[in-house]
């Protein structure tokens, strides 16, 4: 069963998709987390969401930002981190934010699809996913939480140019990001 409020709304094919109006990206609530395998080792971290979104009608006029600020990923390793951030990778001094903004939203009945451009150290990239929406925990005002999940694959050379041993050429990115109606 699907619960809606005025936030939500049911679609035909009865998944529940947002009401039109502005949404904000709750940074507290929001990350995009990587794993690439270096060295023979798994490396997970984490980058903090920020954004907006503008669902309109038709859907087809929507549009989605998102920001990641390069300067705080996370990894639980400040060595690592610092690596990551500096200028053999994110170099996160010259190029502060990894972005992704849609050109294309759209509803089909397997659920929302999004495609746009990732902009990673000054260079658009074609990026299309799937979007799952999920109705999250209650939020002071009583509304339900809206989050919406993606996965990413990314080519690790959209980071780095640099030869590092054994980095896979894939980076997979899963971004998770709670919505707030805009006041």
């Amino acid at each position: 069963m699907i619960r809606t409020g005025p936030d939500i709304q049911p679609s035909p094919s009865r998944r529940p998709r947002l009401a039109t109006g502005r949404w904000r990206i709750d940074p507290a609530q929001s990350h995009a987390s990587f794993t690439a395998r270096a060295g023979g080792q798994s490396v997970r971290g984490r980058l903090p969401l920020a954004g907006r979104v503008v669902i309109a009608d038709p859907i087809e006029d929507s549009t989605a930002c998102l920001a990641a600020n390069t300067s705080a990923v996370s990894t639980g390793s400040p060595a690592l981190d610092r690596l990551l951030a500096g200028p053999r990778f994110l170099d996160a001094a010259a190029f502060p934010e990894i972005s992704f903004r849609s050109e294309l939203l759209a509803w089909v009945p397997a659920g929302w699809r999004a495609v746009g451009s990732l902009r990673v150290k000054n260079a658009e990239h074609e990026l299309a996913c799937q979007l799952d929406l999920h109705l999250g925990d209650t939020r002071p005002d009583g509304a339900r939480r809206v989050v919406i999940a993606s996965n990413w694959v990314i080519d690790s050379r959209w980071i780095t140019s640099h030869w590092v041993p054994a980095l896979s050429r894939h980076v997979l990115i899963t971004c998770s990001f709670s919505l707030v109606p805009e006041m």
